[in-house]
């Protein structure tokens, strides 16, 4: 299988938009990874979506809670270094590459908006899913209860094993809920904070999907960093048609 495509959002016929897997292969630049190989994994998704290459937007991922509007000047060649893309813009599909953190994808159907967010550790931490739905509302007037989001494949608390600085962050942060105990070891699950986060923003309950498969658990679906650090990355990918 070379996408996933989210049950939820499938139902909106405006929507291009799917989870890629290894299958698809490598989407990003940085990983040392052939340019040329990683452009025909481009073109090859591409080819799959139905969109032009040359009108995705990307960006360079830092682990922020920084946003970007997309506008005119925003395409393949010069991704802008934030953790989240918002638009109103047809054909003009935004990804978010990932191996461990989420992929989310946002979509109003109301106001015709999508977004894509890159969420790990840090980004939950810093409340960037939460940021963008500000973002969202106040750029573009988008009401809570139109709102879907789709969360693909991430490392779970099975996996994703935390030293004491984490549980100490985490506890400081009051996500304690989020932290399991094994032993004499903590377990992080980003996924659960990403949804009290949606469901405390006022998001609908079934208006939220969220993935519960383990990028790591499943390494040879998905790229994991946490499984072998140097790997390729994966994608979320989601166009107003």
């Amino acid at each position: 299988m070379k996408i996933i495509q989210s049950p939820l959002l499938n139902k909106f016929v405006n929507l291009s938009h799917c989870f890629s897997t290894k299958k698809v292969g490598n989407l990003a630049f940085h990983v040392g990874d052939e340019i040329s190989n990683v452009e025909k994994n481009h073109d090859a998704l591409s080819h799959i979506l139905g969109y032009k290459k040359s009108s995705l937007v990307h960006m360079k991922q830092i682990h922020s809670s920084d946003i970007h509007i997309i506008t005119q000047d925003d395409n393949f060649t010069n991704p802008k270094q934030c953790d989240a893309l918002i638009t109103n813009q047809k054909d003009t599909p935004l990804m978010v590459m990932v191996a461990d953190c989420s992929p989310i994808l946002l979509y109003d159907n109301i106001k015709k908006v999508i977004a894509v967010v890159h969420a790990g550790r840090q980004g939950a931490f810093k409340n960037i899913i939460t940021k963008t739905l500000d973002a969202m509302r106040h750029t573009f007037e988008c009401e809570t209860k139109n709102i879907y989001v789709s969360i693909g494949a991430s490392i779970g608390p099975c996996c994703y094993e935390v030293g004491a600085e984490i549980y100490n962050e985490a506890s400081n942060l009051k996500l304690e809920y989020a932290l399991e105990k094994k032993e004499n070891t903590y377990y992080l699950d980003v996924s659960k904070i990403l949804h009290k986060q949606l469901n405390g923003y006022g998001l609908k309950e079934e208006n939220i999907e969220i993935s519960t498969e383990c990028t790591c658990c499943s390494k040879d679906k998905y790229y994991s960093y946490r499984a072998q650090a140097s790997t390729g990355r994966f994608s979320g990918v989601i166009m107003l048609k």
